[in-house]
């Protein structure tokens, strides 16, 4: 008897009728039909790399942008003896105040690489608190694309996290941001 001559509901010869005690074996016949065949083993999966590589350009050295209020740095850095150059002069004749040298320095401090890299950067806009902060936290990135292990160690001391405060606009009818004029009785 062929297939299309069967009558519906019969099973086709040689096969016992299936029958389901419930919903669970319903489901388990479900399963056992979708199951896929075994994939080949020819092909194995390449080996996952767990080891962040750092990210260098063709010179050697890691780059990033570091910002802070509206102040802008470009940051490279690469090893060396520990010289920082901001806008093609040393840290100590642009950053004249020691509190705006150490804060630069404070990445360095902090993953004990101090004197271990050279420090070239760009810095526009804000002032020069602000362009401080702003090569810090270039240079706290940087760190992490040279290093990927330092990340933890700058990101605990929130080196890697942007400062957004910014001054706040001026609005028309005040003095300031926020300043009313002042009242005047008579």
């Amino acid at each position: 008897m062929a297939e299309s001559e069967r009558p519906p509901g019969n099973p086709p010869s040689g096969q016992r009728p299936q029958t389901f005690q419930g919903l669970a074996s319903l489901r388990q016949a479900m399963q056992a039909a979708q199951r896929p065949a075994a994939p080949p083993t020819s092909a194995p999966f390449p080996a996952a790399t767990t080891e962040i590589q750092p990210k260098l350009d063709e010179f050697g050295r890691a780059y990033a942008t570091g910002k802070r209020k509206n102040a802008v740095a470009r940051v490279w850095i690469k090893p060396g003896t520990g010289a920082i150059r901001v806008n093609g002069r040393d840290s100590p004749t642009y950053f004249a105040r020691p509190v705006l040298r150490m804060i630069i320095n404070q990445p360095f401090v902090t993953t004990d690489r101090l004197g271990q890299f050279d420090v070239m950067c760009t810095v526009v806009g804000g002032g020069l608190s602000g362009q401080a902060g702003a090569v810090r936290h270039g240079i706290s990135r940087a760190l992490t694309f040279y290093e990927p292990g330092l990340r933890a160690v700058l990101k605990t001391q929130g080196f890697l996290t942007r400062d957004s405060r910014v001054v706040e606009r001026k609005k028309y009818g005040r003095h300031k941001a926020r300043r009313r004029p002042q009242y005047s009785k008579r």
